[in-house]
């Protein structure tokens, strides 16, 4: 664990936040006083930043997880119209103009 005061966090952010990826903790300062600290990611963090961010966003209960999770891709949905009767459509309006 290592400790860090803000002015110094200031200018070497990158060189502590490397640390923390690195699984170390570290703890920053203001004033002699702990304010904040760094820390590595969580295991169950997923490294992809979109999923992290769908996490966050379902343990805030701003979404909801799916009810199948490994239900596999939406079905998709059946056509309304065939190409040919959609074309004769168009046809259609267009004649009307």
């Amino acid at each position: 664990m290592r400790t860090v005061g803000l002015k110094i966090l200031n200018s070497k952010l990158s060189e502590y936040v490397r640390l923390a990826a690195s699984g170390e903790t570290v703890l920053v300062t203001d004033r002699d006083r702990v304010v904040a600290e760094i820390v590595p990611p969580r295991q169950e963090r997923s490294p992809m930043l979109a999923d992290a961010l769908l996490a966050e966003e379902v343990r805030r209960g701003r979404l909801t997880p799916p009810a199948l999770a490994n239900a596999g891709p939406p079905p998709t949905p059946a056509p309304v119209a065939t190409f040919d009767e959609l074309m004769a459509e168009l046809d259609q309006d267009r004649t009307d103009r």
